[in-house]
């Protein structure tokens, strides 16, 4: 399968699945039982203003990859009709790319893809 050829809406469909599951078992794994608190805390981190803010610090460390900024670059420009109505389009465009990076590492290079999940401070 060529990732490349993947819609980048898809990578992100799949990014977001992946990112939402790694949060969830790292707030679990640091003793949070309660849901409500789980979500509470979840939405820190997988809430497009999280996932932005995340993305924003990996490139200010250069972090990522000359491929890696073009995936995130396709998934950001890629032109939709519509966002939620709780962010602004500039922070959600930055959350698809994010997700899409971590749809296609997912696929492509998972140790990659822990490398970078290792820098968020959960």
């Amino acid at each position: 399968m060529d990732v490349n050829c993947i819609n980048v809406l898809a990578l992100a469909y799949l990014g977001d699945a992946v990112y939402e599951v790694y949060i969830r078992e790292k707030l679990i794994n640091k003793g949070i039982n309660n849901v409500d608190k789980l979500q509470t805390e979840s939405v820190k981190y997988v809430s497009a203003k999280g996932q932005a803010n995340i993305l924003d610090k990996l490139i200010d460390n250069n972090f990522l990859s000359d491929e890696e900024i073009e995936i995130v670059k396709r998934g950001r420009n890629y032109k939709r009709s519509s966002h939620p109505k709780n962010t602004d389009i500039i922070t959600y465009k930055c959350s698809t790319g994010f997700e899409a990076l971590i749809g296609y590492l997912y696929l492509t290079n998972k140790d990659r893809l822990n490398e970078i999940l290792n820098q968020i401070d959960v």
